[in-house]
């Protein structure tokens, strides 16, 4: 069974004076274990279908499905990381991930989350950095506190809604070796992760399947057949046809 599926779903922004269409008839179907990237220009629809999977909107027509179940309200098995990092401030980094393992693990105590806590900041470089609260850290360290929390929840679904878009180049190259180092860890169980941004080169790099947005609708699905690690194929002719796809899709004169 697929873990994800769409049908004909649309969902509308409705405020007093007028309604804003941000997702029209969208059909679409995300396989287990798959690193799916949403790829589009601003305003069309990507991160509205991210919270219509989490279970943080409904739609308005459609369905969405998980494990073959509707999606009624937030879902236990998704664990969302946003661009804004959404820790809290008033607790330490270990805290933070400690008290969502407690809150998503059934059965574990205080202690044992605790350690998975440590094992989890360890693995994303901040054994170091455990005692510090969100606003001691760098925009780098918090989303690698974030991604930590995401990965230690155990969630077969991961949903990242543009987590680099603010970071410099180097950090978000960093995190994006990083994501991927997590995600191919599972090995034969590896998390579905659906992640949105509107860089072709980070969807390159990271995909098993691009889908590619245009306001409201998905117009095209393109599977991304390179070896990884990917950066190693960076100018090659492969990459490059594919990016060029990419690229006519994005700056296609409708949508400039």
């Amino acid at each position: 069974m697929a873990e994800i599926q769409l049908e004909d779903v649309s969902f509308s922004y409705v405020d007093r004076t007028q309604s804003f269409s941000a997702l029209r008839g969208v059909s679409l179907t995300i396989r287990d274990g798959e690193f799916v990237c949403l790829l589009g220009p601003s305003g069309c629809g990507k991160s509205t279908l991210l919270h219509l999977l989490a279970g943080l909107r409904l739609p308005e027509r459609g369905s969405v499905r998980i494990h073959g179940v509707p999606v009624k309200e937030p879902v236990d098995d998704c664990a969302v990381v946003f661009q804004s990092y959404s820790l809290f401030p008033w607790m330490t980094v270990r805290k933070n991930v400690a008290f969502c393992i407690q809150h998503s693990s059934r059965g574990l105590t205080g202690r044992e989350a605790v350690q998975k806590a440590e094992a989890c900041l360890a693995a994303v470089g901040l054994a170091r950095d455990m005692e510090k609260y969100p606003c001691q850290l760098s925009g780098g360290m918090r989303q690698r506190a974030a991604i930590a929390r995401a990965f230690a929840m155990d969630a077969g679904i991961l949903l990242l809604d543009e987590p680099f878009g603010a970071l410099d180049t180097r950090m978000r190259g960093g995190l994006q070796a990083l994501l991927e180092d997590l995600w191919n860890s599972g090995g034969g169980k590896r998390k579905t992760v659906v992640f949105v941004t509107h860089d072709i080169d980070e969807a390159l790099l990271l995909a098993d399947r691009v889908i590619f947005m245009e306001p409201g609708r998905v117009s095209a699905e393109i599977p991304i057949e390179l070896p990884r690690p990917r950066k190693a194929y960076l100018g090659q002719p492969l990459y490059a046809g594919i990016r060029a796809r990419l690229s006519g899709l994005y700056y296609k004169e409708d949508q400039i």
